[in-house]
């Protein structure tokens, strides 16, 4: 590639990574605006409450930005891009249609778990940077999580590799087949699911407890450094999203030939069942959370594994 190309396409990654989240998040408020009756996200800025996600940074924006004065200050304010960049280099790697792609990695699906393991480190730098107990607490209570769920995650997409008989990530669409839909059911199931609770999505929120005004690591940021959070929170849905469409849902391939449309489409599909799920079921509790990563998941994912290397060895 040219040194245009390279600058091309890191824009374009940049600006789908700036954007799209939003999109999620815009889409969060007024589906759960119409699943819960909640009438404000419906009014700001007037037709169908369009100016509701402008509301909220404005909001941030406008708010103080505090520094605890025992806090670490250097590490305190580096936990935010902690948490929000590893997304970012991730959504380079993933292809989204025939050739597009940000960086197009022969080992995409390895490189890919690799830095998402690193987003964690996000939320546990900033309970620890902030020089409060209660948010040390929860930052090692979402690294716990990350911990229980890292698992089932790397084995469902094992077997998605193994079944594809590679690790590239464009590889695995390319051997794609609708038959997959039911063989690798499981793994898609284990796959996404784990990835809600990585990312600490309800019904797995059991770290922040937002609900209850404790935000776990983040108890003590305001302000614009607070939306980066959430905004890493957003860019991990569209990552995960992506992922199981490119994994597991056959990414651009559709009935109606082979877009990258599809694949957009499909991720968003999954984002709304992300969103549905939130308001749809009570949040876990901790040894519940556990018991669903060490009993149920597991050894599904083992089951899937051993059913997908039975097929593969013998087709």
């Amino acid at each position: 590639m040219t040194w245009f190309d390279v600058v091309a396409r890191l824009v374009l990654v940049l600006m789908a990574f700036l954007v799209v989240p939003l999109l999620v998040g815009q889409l969060e408020h007024k589906a759960m605006a119409h699943m819960q009756a909640r009438v404000g996200p419906m009014y700001a800025g007037g037709y169908h409450g369009w100016a509701q996600l402008i509301a909220d940074g404005v909001k941030f924006a406008q708010k103080e930005d505090v520094v605890p004065a025992a806090a670490d200050a250097r590490i305190f304010r580096l936990a935010p891009a902690v948490a929000l960049v590893p997304y970012l280099v991730v959504l380079m790697v993933i292809p989204i249609g025939p050739g597009v792609v940000g960086d197009p990695v022969d080992a995409g699906l390895v490189f890919v778990l690799a830095v998402m393991g690193i987003a964690v480190l996000g939320p546990l730098i900033a309970g620890w940077a902030s020089a409060n107990k209660y948010a040390l607490l929860g930052g090692i209570r979402q690294a716990a999580q990350l911990m229980s769920y890292e698992l089932p995650l790397v084995l469902a997409a094992a077997s998605a590799a193994m079944a594809a008989g590679t690790v590239s990530l464009s590889g695995i669409v390319g051997a794609w087949q609708p038959w997959w839909l039911v063989w690798q059911a499981m793994a898609a199931v284990v796959f996404f699911v784990a990835g809600l609770a990585e990312l600490s999505r309800p019904p797995f929120d059991m770290p922040l407890a937002d609900s209850e005004i404790i935000a776990g690591p983040f108890t003590e940021y305001t302000g614009l450094r607070y939306a980066l959070f959430l905004l890493a929170e957003y860019a991990g849905i569209v990552v995960v999203c992506l992922l199981t469409t490119v994994l597991f849902l056959g990414g651009w391939h559709g009935p109606f030939g082979s877009s990258w449309l599809w694949t957009v489409a499909k991720a968003f599909v999954l984002a709304f069942v992300v969103i549905w799920l939130r308001v749809s079921f009570p949040r876990l509790r901790a040894d519940q959370l556990q018991r669903l990563a060490w009993q149920g998941l597991i050894p599904v994912a083992l089951l899937q594994l051993l059913v997908t290397g039975v097929v593969a060895v013998n087709r």
